[in-house]
């Protein structure tokens, strides 16, 4: 068995609209195809001793159980492989259960699709799974537990933490959108203009002067010192030579801590000799130049949470400990702490297990033991400096009985240090008593305090602390943070449609950002150059702060690679479904290509519109899964689909007696007439008029008037600067050079309808056949072409993916001499040759017309020659 590829899907994608997380591997079974594990001895009793929990996988007979059926029946190795997948992964402690593995359309060859909960993992319980069940079918011995561990410890360094993950869900609650800026905490919730920003539990409102003042222990003790807070006597210094003087003055017991230090690190507490004092200066100063030596306080510890200047949880820490029992080593105790199923490794589990290390054996020694020694039944032994549940300590919510002068004064203090989230340290006996009673004193005020103390209390009542968090980020009810998303797929017309929406946009007075496939665009700068229709392109412009307005062209090679780059959209248009691309990725059917396409309207939020091709069959099926608004445009008014759409009063956008007409109901609104139209060369470029036909519905639907549009129509000019690449027209002196990036039948047949409109003497065409294309693909795009033209030319694109010069030159010509043996052909590699080729031989009257694949080469060469013409020089021989 060996793997073919692994993709990783992050949004909505071919397998799945709501599940986006999704491994799919392709993997091909090799022999095993002719090996189902009914007819591999021992199989699946091997595979139920590895894992007796795969009992629980109901698969397609719905009972517990229902999997270990089919295993005894007979299944293919990639359905066994899928569920060891999953398996693993929620053994590991991430339990999550989709899965599926379809024929990939090859003879033993299977996308194996399976769900993850962090990518790292996902990708290694895919490799993982293949090796297992090698080993399975081969009866070899496999460390199991060696991958649980690995899977986990791949979970903890990319997940996010507890704090930032809760802030984030409770944004998806509220359909707030979010990206992962880094591989840390850094995340964006909402897009382009609207977004604000959180780092853990820092936000981009967090005053950067809070952070610093809370950061510096001294100056933070100062101002609330001057604000009559109570806080430990102590003083701040930097040389051992001033210590013992300091010690004197802040009197044993103490606790000496670094200024800038966090999460425990560097303190020590109820110092009681200068001896400890100097071991435990010489440890902060490991963390911080400066420290901190203060006045112990006794008592218990707590946090006090305040966001937005709102006490809104506190909790009662306790250091990781245990208790005797007379008869047990402390090590064995420890161990039987551990086995609480709460506790995990790292941030898995509500508590985290306790960890022995060097700090760990250090307390336990000063306590005159030993791991080995027996702990006195009922003592207890503290084995962590601080109360970090980081480091096994646990948490008791307390917040409901905290005294109304201690809450004052919390919040007073948030103010003080000006911190729209902090967590506040406080040493009292009794927190339901005001501080100045009890002697209890503010330890610490802390920037980005930690969330998980009081989302899951070891005891007491969770607290949903990151909701007041996300309120305050977004205040206004329903305020999601989004900014209008237009999204356009199908097989041709969308970078013209992408363009012209956009050009719209702006006119409206939107900052608007657009991927196409020339690049992403930001205001009209381009910013990223190349084939940006993927989910990174989608990203990086719903990241960028200054747009407010996202229009973004989605292609099936993103879609199939990684899925969207955006969970939901207002408005997405499918202009049409042909056959390209077809072969590649699993897709070999136009039917499968539907699919694909069809994933975008489906995504559209259900106030929005899903602007369909009612002229396409396969582009018309898809609004059975709809769950939005439907619009509708065709070429011909009298359709009946649109028709019946307008009965009942819906949106449509159809060409009638020669004008773009947009109708709510059967209300008409004769836009502009086609011909006035440039990018319609005077209404001889049906397609265009097509791709004018949808743009102008997303328009209406985002509230662009009548009179902007019509602006927009008129400003649109197709162009190298407005439509590279799109039905670009250079009038020579003697002859015409048309380029576009017609790259399959269908869009080959549409220029051809377009170019028998054009007056002409002779037509000659440059073509080349495209690597990643079937052999039948090919030779229409041949056979097309000796229909179009009375010459051939046929070079060779830049990118060959994947085939031979030789190879594709032989595909056209044989598509080419189906049609017209007789065709006059000419084969020229060179694109850069074969152009000038072509003007060199131009005969007056001549159109050529150039397909291009790289339309920044072409047209820069295009160019130069009209600029030769503009300077009395001649571009051409006869």
């Amino acid at each position: 068995m060996k793997i073919l590829e692994i993709n990783a899907m992050r949004g909505p994608n071919y397998w799945s609209v709501r599940r986006h997380k999704l491994i799919v591997m392709v993997l091909d079974l090799g022999k095993m195809e002719e090996f189902p594990s009914n007819k591999v001895p021992g199989f699946s009793d091997r595979l139920k001793k590895m894992f007796p929990s795969l009992y629980s996988h109901r698969c397609s007979v719905g009972t517990p159980g229902g999997f270990f059926e089919r295993v005894d029946e007979g299944t293919w190795m990639g359905h066994i492989i899928e569920h060891i997948a999953l398996e693993i992964q929620t053994l590991a402690g991430m339990d999550t259960g989709f899965g599926r593995t379809r024929g990939y359309g090859e003879k033993g060859v299977y996308n194996v699709v399976f769900s993850y909960m962090e990518e790292s993992v996902g990708r290694y319980a895919a490799k993982a799974s293949v090796e297992i069940c090698k080993a399975l079918i081969s009866a070899k011995d496999y460390d199991l537990d060696k991958d649980i561990q690995h899977m986990r410890e791949l979970r903890e360094s990319e997940r996010l933490g507890p704090s930032t993950g809760s802030i984030v869900e409770e944004a998806e609650s509220r359909g707030i959108p979010w990206i992962r800026l880094n591989k840390y905490s850094l995340c964006q919730l909402g897009y382009g203009a609207n977004q604000k920003r959180i780092q853990a539990t820092v936000t981009s409102e967090t005053s950067s002067i809070g952070v610093e003042l809370a950061c510096d222990k001294e100056d933070t003790k100062d101002l609330l010192e001057q604000a009559e807070i109570a806080v430990p006597r102590g003083k701040i210094l930097s040389l051992e030579s001033n210590l013992e003087k300091v010690c004197n003055y802040v009197g044993y017991p103490l606790v000496i801590k670094p200024i800038d230090g966090n999460h425990g690190r560097g303190i020590t507490v109820n110092i009681h000799t200068y001896k400890e004092a100097i071991e435990a200066f010489n440890a902060a100063k490991e963390v911080s130049n400066r420290v901190i030596v203060e006045k112990y306080i006794t008592g218990e510890d707590y946090r006090l949470l305040v966001i937005n200047n709102v006490l809104v949880a506190a909790a009662k820490r306790t250091p990781a400990h245990v208790i005797g029992d007379g008869e047990s080593s402390i090590e064995d105790l420890i161990k039987e702490v551990n086995r609480d199923p709460r506790r995990g490794f790292g941030h898995e589990k509500v508590l985290t297990q306790i960890t022995i290390n060097k700090l760990t054996e250090t307390i336990i020694e000063d306590a005159g033991y030993t791991l080995i020694s027996v702990l006195p039944k009922n003592e207890k032994l503290v084995l962590k400096d601080t109360a970090n549940l980081s480091t096994g300590g646990t948490a008791e919510d307390i917040t409901d009985i905290v005294h109304p002068a201690n809450v004052s004064m919390a919040e007073r203090i948030s103010k003080i240090i000006d911190l729209d989230i902090c967590g506040i340290d406080i040493m009292t006996t009794d927190i339901s008593q005001p501080l100045f009673e009890t002697g209890g004193a503010v330890l610490e005020v802390n920037a980005g305090p930690g969330f998980r103390m009081h989302l899951a209390p070891t005891t007491g009542l969770p607290r949903n602390v990151a909701s007041p968090v996300v309120d305050k980020l977004f205040p206004t009810q329903g305020n999601t943070g989004r900014i209008p998303i237009v999204a356009i797929t199908g097989t041709n017309g969308k970078t013209t449609t992408s363009r012209l929406i956009a050009h719209m946009a702006k006119l409206k007075g939107y900052r608007v950002g657009y991927t196409t496939s020339d690049g992403v665009y930001i205001q009209n700068r381009l910013l990223m150059r190349g084939d940006c229709t993927g989910p990174s392109s989608a990203e990086f412009v719903l990241r960028d702060p200054t747009v407010n307005f996202a229009v973004l062209e989605c292609a099936r090679g993103g879609l199939l690679r990684a899925g969207l780059g955006f969970a939901h959209c207002d408005v997405a248009i499918v202009t049409n479904v042909a056959a390209d691309h077809l072969g590649l990725k699993g897709i070999h059917t136009i039917e499968q290509l539907a699919k694909v396409k069809g994933v975008l309207p489906e995504t559209v939020l259900p106030d929005g519109y899903a602007i369909l091709n009612a002229d396409d069959d396969l582009v018309y099926e898809m609004r059975k899964d709809l769950s939005c608004n439907l619009a509708l445009f065709s070429m011909d008014e009298e359709n009946p689909r649109i028709k019946a759409l307008q009965r009942k009063g819906g949106i449509t956008a159809v060409y009638e007696n020669g004008y773009v007409t947009l109708c709510r109901g059967s209300w008409k609104m004769r836009i502009m007439r086609a011909e006035e139209i440039p990018l319609t060369y005077g209404g001889k470029a049906d397609f265009m008029v097509q791709n004018v036909l949808a743009a102008v519905i997303a328009a209406n639907v985002r509230g662009i008037s009548i009179e902007d549009m019509k602006a927009g129509l008129e400003t649109f000019i197709p162009s190298p600067a407005q439509t590279p690449g799109r039905l670009n027209l250079f009038e020579f002196e003697n002859f015409k050079i048309l380029l576009d990036y017609a790259h399959n039948p269908a869009g080959m047949r549409a220029l051809k309808k377009f170019t028998d409109k054009l007056e002409c003497t002779v037509r000659v065409g440059i073509i080349a056949g495209i690597g990643d294309r079937r052999v039948e693909d090919n030779n229409e795009m041949g056979s097309i072409a000796a229909d179009m033209f009375d010459e051939i030319i046929i070079r060779q694109d830049k990118h060959l993916r994947g085939k031979t010069e030789e190879e594709l030159i032989n595909m056209l010509e044989t598509g080419i001499k189906m049609k017209d043996p007789n065709k006059k052909i000419t084969i020229i590699p060179s694109e850069r040759d074969a152009i000038i080729y072509a003007v060199s031989h131009a005969r007056k009257g001549t159109l050529i017309v150039l397909c291009s694949d790289v339309v920044p080469d072409a047209l820069d060469l295009v160019k130069e020659l009209k600029e030769k013409e503009s300077k009395g020089e001649k571009v051409f021989a006869s």
